[in-house]
C-alpha cells in the first residue's frame, strides 16, 4: 500500500509538472503572437478589420474613422501560478453606457493621455486599482469599433498577480477572473443575433460561471484567440 501510495504521489507530481509547462507555454505563446505588432493607423485596414469582429453587414456601418471617438482597453493576463486568467470588470449600474455589462477596464483617450496604451492603463489604475507597475504591455489586437461610436484598441499586458484590487464603486459593480485556456477554447464560444438601428448584426457570446461576456469584449477574445492560432 505504501508503494502504491508512493506511486499515486509520484504520478500526481508529474502531471502537476505538465500541467505547469503547458501553462507556461501559453504565455510564451501570447508573447510571441503579439510581438512585434502595433496599433493601427491605416483607416482602410483599421475600418475592415473592424467591420469583421463585429461581423456588420456592408454598407450598414458608415462612420468614418475621424467621426470616432478614440478609446482603448486593457487585456489583463493574470500570471497566476496554477494558470493564466483573464481579468474582467462588470461596470457599475448607474454608468450611463454599458451599465452592467463585462468588460475589460478602459475607456476613452483623454489629450493628457501619451497615447492609448497610456489610457488603458490609467483607466485600468483608476477602475480597479492595479497599477502600470504590474502590467508588461505584449501587444496590441485589432481596433474594434462600437455601435455608440467609439473605436477601442486593445492592448494586452501579462500582470503579476501581487496586485491590490482597489474597485472604484462609481464605475465598476465586479472584478473576476477567468482562466485563459476557457477564454480562447471555440468550444466555449456561440453567435447570436441582434437588431440595431432596424439592421440585424451577430456578436460573439461566452459564458463563464454566471457572466455572459458578448459584444466587443467576446469578439476581442476571439480576435486574441486567431493570434495565438496563426503563431502555432
Amino acid at each position: 500500500m505504501v508503494a502504491q501510495a508512493d506511486n499515486d504521489g509520484r504520478i500526481a507530481v508529474a502531471r502537476s509538472m505538465r500541467e505547469a509547462g503547458r501553462q507556461a507555454d501559453l504565455l510564451v505563446r501570447l508573447d510571441a503572437a503579439l510581438r512585434g505588432t502595433a496599433p493601427s493607423r491605416d483607416t482602410d485596414q483599421l475600418l475592415a478589420r473592424a467591420r469583421r469582429h463585429m461581423n456588420v453587414p456592408d454598407g450598414v456601418f458608415t462612420l468614418t474613422v475621424e467621426q470616432l471617438r478614440e478609446a482603448s482597453v486593457l487585456v489583463p493576463v493574470v500570471r497566476r501560478p496554477e494558470g493564466p486568467t483573464v481579468l474582467f470588470t462588470r461596470r457599475a449600474e448607474s454608468l450611463r453606457q454599458h451599465a452592467g455589462q463585462i468588460s475589460f477596464p478602459g475607456g476613452a483617450v483623454e489629450a493628457a493621455d501619451v497615447d492609448a496604451t497610456a489610457a488603458a492603463l490609467r483607466e485600468t489604475h483608476e477602475e480597479t486599482g492595479i497599477t502600470p507597475a504590474h502590467v508588461r504591455v505584449c501587444g496590441w489586437l485589432d481596433p474594434y469599433l462600437t455601435l455608440t461610436g467609439f473605436c477601442v484598441t486593445p492592448v494586452v499586458g501579462q500582470v503579476t498577480p501581487d496586485f491590490e484590487l482597489k474597485p472604484d464603486p462609481a464605475e465598476v459593480a465586479e472584478v473576476f477572473e477567468m482562466p485563459l485556456e476557457y477564454a480562447l477554447d471555440p468550444a466555449n464560444r456561440t453567435t447570436e443575433s441582434r437588431t440595431y438601428g432596424g439592421h440585424e448584426f451577430s456578436f460573439y457570446r461566452i459564458e463563464y460561471d454566471r457572466h455572459v461576456i458578448w459584444g466587443a469584449t467576446a469578439g476581442m477574445l476571439v480576435n486574441l484567440a486567431e493570434r495565438l492560432a496563426e503563431d502555432t
